[in-house]
């Protein structure tokens, strides 16, 4: 649907902040219009990325504080929202949402990290890898 918009320049973004969130509210208005959703007019851009990156975030890393570094709050009851937000997103989500990979030697470490595995443990002598289904 989008892509049937007509396209004014070659940018994606304009270049403030104030005008992101003008041409995202202005998109927004397009597409809530042709949905026939006026909900759609309740979401902000600022708030909903900013919602969206702490959410995502702690997901990510399962770290309360990096989330809260990440944000720039100064309390953990501001960042504790979006800890319970992915709570509540995530609680059924399966345990199986990583490959894992074991290794041993130096070039299936680099082989791994170079694919995309982040390195999670080292425990007997075998270094433990994951990745995101």
């Amino acid at each position: 649907m989008l892509k049937s918009e007509p396209k004014e320049s070659e940018r994606v973004l304009p270049a403030t902040l104030n005008a992101i969130s003008s041409n995202f509210y202005l998109q927004l208005k397009v597409i809530a219009r042709k949905l026939g959703n006026p909900r759609l007019l309740g979401i902000r851009a600022r708030y909903t990325l900013r919602h969206w990156k702490g959410t995502t975030g702690n997901h990510k890393t399962k770290d309360p504080y990096h989330v809260k570094r990440v944000l720039g709050h100064r309390r953990m009851d501001s960042t504790m929202l979006y800890i319970n937000v992915e709570q509540a997103i995530f609680q059924n989500a399966s345990t199986e949402e990583f490959h894992v990979k074991v290794a041993q030697a130096a070039e299936e470490i680099k082989v791994l990290i170079e694919v995309g595995f982040e390195y999670v443990l080292q425990k007997e002598g075998l270094a433990y890898f994951r990745k995101r289904k």
